[in-house]
């Protein structure tokens, strides 16, 4: 049994995570932080978590988390790297959700997300935290990097083709849909209900913050450097990512694709390569861990369409974070996570 923080516990994530370790036989959930909750009850704030969290919120303060065996963030960015160092001297695996060890290039990391970098020299001991890339670093990792939601999507989308040379990666496409809980649970106008509502636009076309995100993951990939372009949407559903991505094939012979990505994930336990033909929906994922991918070559031409769909609230934040935990701790990888999706 391990002990287990939780950095940030009021926004989905935090609470997302509250519901997934909640259910995981080898954690014990010790410390969940809140400033503007201090002392009110976990489960006063989200009575969703009645009869399974009995602990109540306090400061982020470094002497209670470094009682942890484990330490999430679910904070915005600019806030885990000025907490890590210290964790990490005192022997507490750290898992970061925000973007903070995400992006090696330190300079590029600032240009995204407009501040200076708190601990740079920290950013190469960080595993990027996609399992299905990094496993074996995963297990000797103590410093997590958890993936964004729109990378988790389109990188393990794209991947099988990369490995594979199939495609000309200089011109790469990812269309991306996203539901709103994407944009935290801080009162904005844009995230009202009468907002979003019946519509839906496409934002940051110019350029998103997972963009290098992304670009570095497909590089490392390609072992090159790729070219993408990627523009986000938001649809008014709470939760889910759909990922239309779009590549020119340079190898012609399309017959192959199906079983390439069914060998590819065939040991991956969240990855589900549905049959040939079948699209993906994002609410067959909603509240699981899993990533759903299709594969098709449109009107037999050169291009290959895949579609990839996660929730983003579970595999592409609080659910991959847990999957890595259990890596980190030689757990099984599934545990607590073997949730079902919710239907409808």
């Amino acid at each position: 049994m391990i002990k287990a923080g939780i950095v940030g516990g009021t926004g989905y994530t935090g609470v997302e995570l509250l519901r997934i370790l909640s259910l995981h036989n080898e954690v014990e959930i010790s410390v969940v932080t809140s400033r503007s909750d201090d002392g009110l009850r976990v489960d006063a704030l989200y009575p969703s978590l009645r009869g399974s969290i009995d602990i109540c919120f306090s400061k982020p303060e470094l002497e209670n988390l470094s009682t942890c065996d484990v330490v999430f963030f679910a904070v915005p960015n600019g806030t885990a790297m000025k907490m890590t160092e210290v964790l990490l001297d005192k022997g507490v695996k750290v898992i970061d959700l925000s973007a903070d060890f995400r992006i090696t290039n330190v300079a590029e990391w600032s240009k995204w997300y407009g501040m200076e970098h708190a601990c740079p020299d920290l950013i190469n001991e960080a595993v990027y935290g996609l399992p299905e890339i990094n496993r074996a670093k995963i297990q000797q990792a103590n410093l997590i990097a958890c993936p964004g939601c729109y990378p988790t999507a389109t990188q393990l989308g794209f991947l099988p083709l990369i490995e594979n040379n199939l495609i000309d990666t200089q011109h790469l496409i990812a269309d991306v849909k996203s539901g709103v809980s994407g944009a935290g649970r801080s009162a904005q106008v844009s995230a009202l209900m009468s907002e979003i509502g019946e519509s839906f636009k496409a934002y940051a076309a110019a350029g998103h913050r997972h963009l290098p995100e992304i670009i570095q993951g497909l590089s490392a990939l390609a072992n090159k450097n790729v070219g993408l372009t990627f523009v986000p949407h938001l649809v008014p559903m709470i939760r889910g990512i759909h990922a239309t991505l779009y590549a020119t094939l340079i190898n012609k012979d399309a017959q192959q694709l199906q079983s390439l990505y069914e060998q590819r994930y065939a040991d991956e336990p969240f990855v589900d390569v549905l049959p040939a033909g079948v699209h993906p929906d994002t609410r067959n994922v909603r509240g699981s861990n899993h990533c759903q991918i299709s594969v098709l070559v449109p009107q037999k031409s050169d291009t290959v369409v895949v579609l990839s769909v996660i929730d983003n609230l579970v595999k592409g934040a609080a659910g991959q974070a847990v999957q890595n935990m259990n890596l980190m701790f030689g757990f099984d990888e599934k545990q607590g996570l073997q949730t079902m999706a919710l239907y409808p």
